[in-house]
């Protein structure tokens, strides 16, 4: 394994052990040339994917620009590194047990969604919104309506009377009825 600090072609193992649920194996390194350690992590490939695009490009799959996408997805959201390893194994066994070679991208993406739709909404609305390229508000609307009612979360599209954002403790400070907020003394200096 080649040293990515100096390039010096003869590195050495210091230490190798299961990883991600015995899915991987990560080795130590060290450089004997410049003295740097580093770790590389291997994984068993079954077969070598292609995604094809919607214009019709074919790109070899790049299990790290999924781990990406879902990372960015689920960035600041109470999961933990090794879920997000889980999740993105999961998908790629998925891929590879299906038995094609080749994957549509539109297939790829909806997988993903479907996955991340169970772990965490927060997560499958961000994807979808850059899957799916919103440009509107109402976009956003149409993808929460599809999620199932969660608890305290109100759902475009309920009336007043429907969930917890009607009772008078969820109103904000200053509200009227209605939702309009009543002018302060911040709001009249403004004026």
């Amino acid at each position: 394994m080649r040293c990515p600090f100096c390039g010096h072609e003869d590195t050495q193992v210091k230490d190798s052990r299961p990883n991600e649920d015995g899915a991987a194996i990560r080795r130590r390194r060290f450089c004997a040339s410049c003295g740097q350690r580093f770790t590389t992590i291997e994984r068993v490939q079954l077969r070598e994917l292609v995604v094809t695009k919607v214009d019709g490009r074919r790109v070899p799959f790049e299990r790290d620009k999924l781990a990406r996408s879902i990372r960015i997805a689920m960035r600041k959201r109470p999961i933990d590194e090794d879920r997000i390893e889980r999740i993105v194994n999961g998908l790629v066994r998925q891929l590879e047990a299906s038995g094609e070679v080749e994957i549509a991208s539109k297939q790829l993406g909806e997988l993903v969604m479907d996955t991340l739709r169970e772990v965490d909404a927060v997560a499958y609305v961000r994807f979808a919104s850059v899957y799916r390229d919103f440009r509107e508000a109402r976009d956003f609307e149409a993808i929460l309506g599809s999620l199932p009612s969660l608890p305290g979360v109100p759902i475009p599209g309920t009336t007043a009377g429907d969930g917890p954002a009607s009772s008078p403790a969820a109103k904000p400070a200053g509200t009227k009825e209605g939702g309009v907020r009543e002018a302060g003394p911040v709001a009249a200096k403004a004026r």
